[in-house]
C-alpha cells in the first residue's frame, strides 16, 4: 500500500507544505483540508496540473472540512499528518498572543486525526510551537514519540543561512545548530556550529556571533514586520515537509525537532526543541549531543520556560 501524508489547513504554510510534499515523489497521495469550502481542492487541482510539468506522480486530494468532522475520513490511513491549521502572526505580535485562538483549533484538529488516522505521525507546526505540540499529544492520546514539532529545522536553516550570508559562502559550507524553544527561549549551540569544519568561533568575533544569534531568535518576526500581512512559510514549509519525508522513508535522519524529552540532558517531562532521529514511528530517539556548560543551562532554562506553559494547555 503507498504512502498517504496528510496537510491540515490550506493557509500559505499548509499548500507549500502539500506542494513539496507532492514534488517529493515519494507519496501515492497528499491530502489538502480546510474548513474554507472549495479551496482546497481548487489549490489540489492545481498541483496537479503542474504535475506533467514537474514530473512527479504524486496525487494531491483537497477536502473540505466542518466543524463537526465532516469530511475528515478522507485523512483515513494517512502515515503522516501535518498540522498547519490556525491563525498565523501579525506585526506586533508574539507566538504567545496565538496561544487562545490556536488551541481551540489545534485541539478540535487533533481529535479527528485520533479518529480517523489513529497509527499516524503528527507534525505540529502551529504556534505557539512547543505548546501546540504538547496539545495534540494530549488531544489525540497517541504515544509521545509519535507526536512532534517543526521548530529546530527552520530555526537552524535561519541561522545557517545568515552566517553564510555574513561571510559570503555557500550555504552548504556552513553548519549550525539550535536547540530550545521556538521563540525567545531558542538555545543556539556555537559548540556545533562550523564554516567549512573550522569552528565558527576562529572565522567570526563572538559580538557578530551574537548578532545573528539574536537575528535567529526573531526570524518569523522580520518575515512578519517586511511581509505586514501572513507571515512566513516557504522556509517553515520546506522544514515540515523534510521532517515528512524522514518519517515516511524511514530515513534515521538525525535532525532537530521539538520531541518529548525524559531525561536525556538531565531534562525530564517536557516537550523541547532537541535532535531527534526520525523514523517510521516518529523520533526512534532523542539523540544526546556534547553541550558546553552555558549550553546546557540555556537548554535547561528553556525547558523550564517551556514546561510552565505546556501544563497551561491541558486545559484548553
Amino acid at each position: 500500500m503507498g504512502k498517504k501524508v496528510t496537510v491540515v489547513g490550506a493557509g500559505f504554510y499548509g499548500t507549500t507544505t502539500a506542494q513539496r510534499l507532492a514534488e517529493y515523489d515519494v507519496f501515492d497521495t497528499v491530502v489538502l483540508t480546510d474548513i474554507v469550502d472549495g479551496k482546497p481542492a481548487g489549490i489540489a487541482l492545481d498541483i496537479n496540473q503542474s504535475r506533467p510539468i514537474e514530473g512527479f506522480e504524486t496525487t494531491v486530494v483537497g477536502v473540505t472540512t466542518g466543524p463537526n468532522g465532516e469530511g475528515y475520513e478522507a485523512i483515513e490511513g494517512s502515515d503522516v499528518v501535518v498540522i498547519t491549521a490556525g491563525l498565523p502572526r501579525k506585526p506586533g505580535m508574539s507566538r504567545m498572543d496565538l496561544l487562545g485562538v490556536n488551541s481551540k483549533i489545534v485541539r478540535q484538529v487533533s481529535e479527528n486525526v485520533a479518529k480517523y488516522a489513529p497509527n499516524a505521525v503528527v507534525i505540529v507546526v502551529s504556534n505557539p510551537l512547543d505548546e501546540m505540540t504538547a496539545l495534540a499529544q494530549q488531544a489525540t492520546g497517541f504515544p509521545k514519540e509519535r507526536v512532534l514539532g517543526q521548530a529546530g529545522v527552520l530555526d537552524t536553516a535561519r541561522f545557517t543561512n545568515s552566517v553564510a550570508e555574513a561571510l559570503g559562502v555557500p550555504v552548504k559550507s556552513v553548519k549550525t545548530l539550535t536547540l530550545g524553544s521556538h521563540g525567545d527561549t531558542m538555545v543556539p549551540i556555537p559548540s556545533h556550529c562550523t564554516v567549512d569544519g573550522k569552528p565558527l568561533s576562529d572565522v567570526m568575533s563572538a559580538e557578530k556571533i551574537e548578532e545573528l544569534v539574536v537575528r535567529t531568535r526573531n526570524g518569523g518576526a522580520e518575515v512578519v514586520a517586511l511581509l505586514k500581512t501572513g507571515s512566513a512559510y516557504y522556509a517553515p514549509s520546506a522544514a515540515a515537509a523534510r521532517m515528512a519525508r524522514a518519517v515516511a522513508t524511514d530515513s534515521g535522519e538525525v535532525i532537530p525537532v521539538c520531541a518529548w524529552v525524559d531525561g536525556q540532558f538531565g531534562i525530564s517531562g517536557v516537550y523541547l526543541g532537541v535532535l531527534g532521529e526520525l523514523g517510521a514511528g516518529g523520533v526512534r530517539k532523542v539523540v544526546e549531543t556534547t553541550l558546553t556548560d552555558t549550553e546546557l543551562a540555556g537548554l535547561k532554562e528553556a525547558a523550564e520556560a517551556v514546561r510552565a506553559k505546556q501544563a497551561d494547555v491541558a486545559n484548553m
